[in-house]
């Protein structure tokens, strides 16, 4: 399904829904151009969880950690990613098994490589890139959110116009 978030006060909405359906050892893979909400998703997801440190692009450090809230939130991008051993590197299997929610902006670089994964792509939803309007692909990958994936749509399709079913 793909939704249409008109404000920066939908983006946070949108958030708070995904973050009420999460469970420990999640994975949100973030995917869009630079400047469509992937930090703002992730901020808002974070607070939605109860984290009060403020949350920051990991542009350049690739991963950050915050263990505040409900449940730890680490969050990842992808975008300098050199090499694919560097993946490897991060540990991010080793943080999903230690029960925090994984947030992976870029992550659709690496393909399927980061298993299974809800999946939220991010657009323009017009040719200016000064607005906060969005268009967000809600995609399931894998099994993991295979029983909670319908529920998640039902409530973001009662939340925002829906601009694509699929």
């Amino acid at each position: 399904m793909k939704y249409l978030l008109g404000s920066l006060t939908d983006t946070q909405r949108f958030a708070e829904i995904v973050a009420a359906h999460v469970r420990p050892r999640d994975m949100i893979v973030l995917a869009g151009e630079m400047g469509t909400g992937k930090t703002t998703f992730t901020q808002s997801f974070g607070r939605a969880l109860g984290i009060t440190d403020l949350i920051t692009s990991p542009t350049f450090n690739l991963l950050h950690n915050y263990g505040s809230g409900r449940m730890s939130l680490h969050h990842a991008d992808l975008y300098r990613l050199e090499r694919t051993g560097e993946l490897e590197d991060l540990g991010l299997d080793e943080l999903q098994d230690s029960g925090g929610v994984i947030a992976v902006e870029w992550g659709d670089i690496v393909g399927d490589e980061l298993g299974d994964a809800l999946v939220l792509r991010f657009a323009h939803a017009d040719e200016t890139v000064d607005t906060d309007v969005r268009g967000v692909t809600v995609l399931a990958r894998g099994a993991q959110w295979e029983s909670r994936i319908h529920k998640l749509v039902e409530e973001l399709t009662a939340n925002f116009k829906v601009l694509a079913r699929g």
